[in-house]
């Protein structure tokens, strides 16, 4: 993690409804750059609304607070914007491109720039053998955890300045926990910046620091290995989970 004190990314009583309900209720949160920060939390308790919002979806443009990217607001800025200011969201569900193959999926964030790593690089680094998958079609006939390791491939491919990672864990099996660990230090030697979005713990403990997220409000940021403990002792069972607060965007 970088010896700068100043925050990539701060967000400041951060408020958001949909709905007429209201979700995040006054986040305070600092991410600094080269870090990994995780953000753990039951199904329920806003997380993915919180990733939404700091990507600037239209649909959660935030009531009000600060959200300031290396000190300037940005909570106006489309997500166009903030995609070239460099960051980037891998969703909880990955999107589906009828007609692209995965090499053409990966090269697609890769335009522009320098490269470090070649789509078959990236596609090998997630634990897909390249000469299995390049020349496949990004459909149905990939398995959901297939799709999210390809996808994880292609933030590798962007070396994005923020990567917002949302649940990357869900619906992988334990070997391949590892090769998504792998991917996040990877991403971090390349110079990004990781929100890792989780309810698993021990994925939660490969981070710099960490944070709980229940009822919309961060309850304790520090060490990962506390910050687990008080999630494993106090939101296991918090009556705030479960709340409908992503009918969300249905990819696929």
């Amino acid at each position: 993690m970088s010896d700068d004190p100043f925050p990539l990314l701060s967000l400041r009583g951060v408020f958001l409804s949909r709905k007429g309900q209201e979700i995040l209720k006054g986040i305070d949160l600092d991410i600094f750059p080269g870090e990994i920060h995780s953000l753990l939390g039951m199904n329920g308790t806003g997380k993915s609304t919180l990733a939404y919002a700091i990507m600037g979806l239209p649909e959660y443009r935030i009531d009000r607070g600060e959200m300031l990217w290396e000190g300037k607001d940005i909570h106006d800025s489309p997500v166009s914007d903030r995609a070239r200011l460099g960051i980037t969201l891998a969703w909880q569900e990955p999107a589906r491109f009828e007609g692209l193959t995965v090499r053409e999926y990966l090269s697609l964030g890769a335009r522009g720039r320098t490269l470090s790593l070649t789509p078959a690089q990236c596609l090998e680094s997630t634990g897909l053998h390249p000469d299995s998958y390049l020349n496949r079609p990004l459909d149905h006939t990939l398995s959901g955890g297939e799709r999210k390791r390809i996808e994880l491939a292609s933030v590798l491919m962007m070396r994005p300045k923020l990567a917002i990672l949302d649940e990357p864990d869900s619906g992988i099996d334990a070997l391949s926990l590892d090769y998504i660990k792998a991917v996040l230090r990877k991403l971090i030697r390349l110079g990004s910046t990781i929100l890792l979005i989780s309810h698993h713990d021990e994925v939660a403990s490969i981070a710099d620091r960490a944070s709980v997220l229940c009822g919309g409000k961060i309850l304790k940021t520090g060490i990962p290995e506390e910050v687990a403990r008080f999630f494993r002792n106090h939101c296991e069972e918090c009556p705030h989970v479960n709340r409908p607060d992503r009918e969300d965007f249905a990819h696929g």
